[in-house]
């Protein structure tokens, strides 16, 4: 059955985990070669569609099982009568299975196959037929001098399964990858796909499951499930006697000399986003900045940690870390938050303090680190973060025993039981400054109102994610502040105030 971006399963899978779906539907009594047929046929249908005036294909292909698709998606553009030519990476002759009698079919009707070389010549659509999912170390020669080549065509590209160069676990680029403007997939989704370089490669999306029937997923692990509008947690709606002790009280801690924007935009969003009520501890030259901008707020001006215990007494949900800083100032508020049994979300400099030992995090905590503060985290490079993502959440979340939100393209929410969830929404004009200030009082309005820690995070992502995609549609220039009335509309639309 095939299937567009809108549509699209939520389990997400490992290479390995799809092999094992593969087998299990071969093992089931789906002849390999009949899969491979599927394949091709799935791929060939998206391709019509998506360039219908084309009439002539460049297939590129490997000697995998990748390559077996791309010859037989060679033999149906040659039985439309496209002018078609496999260029074979692979030699032939390595070919195995399955593969080898989709080439002979592919020579039996008349498929022009020759070496590559760089003479070749690209023309046409070119189907990228060559690496598959299962490659895990850095493309070598000569892939990666085909790769270099398809990307500088500047022709329109089909990659069968995965764009030839992306793992298919991480997501990372693996030393080059083709850019590919479709991807058609199939059987289960792979992670790789949805974070990480994932979204400059990837190109459209189409998935197809090859007729696989459910039953044929039982007893298959998943490596994550894939946030949507159908699967994400929900606020309930409220009752028509509900007031502002039902929905928490929410403060937020920071906002450090020459960093007064930040709480302040992290108190908006909480209070724009449902909590009953919302406190702020911050600078005291900050308080009539702070008023004039929220005054629905209580405003603190925080001197010292004695002045929030009073504070600690009456609030339910803790937001410590944007533009609090790293001076005795912020250190100081930040043990006094990790003693107070209350649950909290840190994100920032709270992330950068943590990381240098000289604080713990408290239970029941939402951590929020963009990939550098993780790898401050962990002790590892942001490179090392960024070329395993899932084990970096998994990780984080393991060390700390905290639910981890790890931002960037594919936003991952890992929970110290091995849940793992990935939002592959936003939108490239969100990478500017504040975005996580927003993000962190979103959290916190979704804990005070009764949200467990991972379900909280899972929807602040996707909520926060498409707000960002709304408002990125007007193009670069976007304001942190502007996701506020966003989000707000989102949430109401996926969660109604009033049944």
């Amino acid at each position: 059955m095939p299937h567009t971006k809108d549509d699209l399963p939520d389990a997400l899978y490992s290479a390995a985990q799809v092999r094992a779906l593969d087998a299990s539907l071969i093992a089931a009594g789906t002849p390999g070669f009949e899969l491979m047929q599927r394949a091709a046929r799935a791929t060939w249908r998206a391709l019509v569609r998506h360039w219908p005036t084309a009439n002539e294909l460049s297939v590129v292909t490997g000697h995998g099982n990748n390559a077996g698709d791309g010859y037989l998606i060679a033999v149906l553009a040659r039985r439309a009568g496209w002018h078609v030519r496999v260029l074979a990476v692979g030699d032939p002759k390595r070919l195995q299975g399955d593969a080898v009698l989709a080439h002979a079919e592919a020579v039996a009707e008349g498929v022009a196959v020759q070496a590559w070389s760089s003479q070749s010549g690209l023309r046409g659509v070119v189907v990228d037929a060559m690496l598959g999912t299962g490659l895990t170390g850095d493309v070598r020669e000569p892939y990666a001098g085909v790769i270099a080549a398809i990307n500088a065509s500047g022709l329109p590209v089909a990659a069968v399964d995965i764009p030839s160069g992306l793992c298919a676990d991480t997501g990372r680029i693996l030393g080059s990858a083709v850019r590919a403007d479709l991807t058609v997939t199939f059987i289960g989704l792979k992670l790789g796909l949805f974070t990480g370089d994932a979204a400059d490669v990837v190109g459209e999306w189409v998935f197809n499951d090859l007729q696989a029937s459910p039953e044929s997923f039982n007893g298959v692990d998943i490596s994550a499930r894939l946030l949507t509008a159908d699967n994400v947690p929900r606020l309930a709606s409220r009752a028509p006697t509900a007031h502002k002790g039902k929905f928490g009280h929410v403060l937020l801690i920071g906002g450090d000399r020459g960093f007064g924007g930040a709480i302040l935009l992290s108190a908006q969003t909480a209070l724009r986003s449902g909590a009953g009520m919302v406190s702020v501890s911050t600078r005291s030259e900050h308080v009539p900045a702070a008023l004039a901008r929220i005054p629905e707020a209580m405003v603190v001006g925080t001197s010292s940690a004695n002045q929030l215990m009073g504070l600690l007494e009456k609030v339910s949900v803790l937001v410590v870390g944007p533009g609090l800083g790293q001076a005795s100032w912020g250190r100081s508020l930040l043990s006094a938050a990790a003693n107070a049994p209350l649950a909290q979300v840190w994100d920032a400099d709270a992330l950068n303090l943590l990381a240098e030992g000289q604080v713990s995090l408290p239970g029941d905590c939402v951590i929020t680190p963009h990939p550098g503060e993780a790898a401050r985290l962990l002790g590892l490079s942001t490179a090392e973060v960024q070329a395993d993502r899932p084990a970096a959440a998994h990780a984080l979340s393991k060390k700390y025993t905290a639910v981890v939100v790890l931002k960037g393209a594919g936003s991952l929410i890992a929970s110290p039981d091995g849940r793992l969830a990935v939002c592959d929404q936003g939108h490239p004009a969100m990478a500017t400054a504040g975005l996580g200030d927003v993000l962190a009082g979103l959290l916190g309005a979704l804990l005070a109102q009764g949200m467990n820690a991972f379900d909280a995070a899972c929807l602040g992502v996707w909520l926060h994610a498409g707000a960002g995609a709304q408002e990125g549609k007007s193009g670069r220039g976007l304001a942190a502040s502007d996701l506020i009335p966003a989000i707000r509309q989102l949430l109401e639309e996926q969660a109604p105030c009033l049944k």
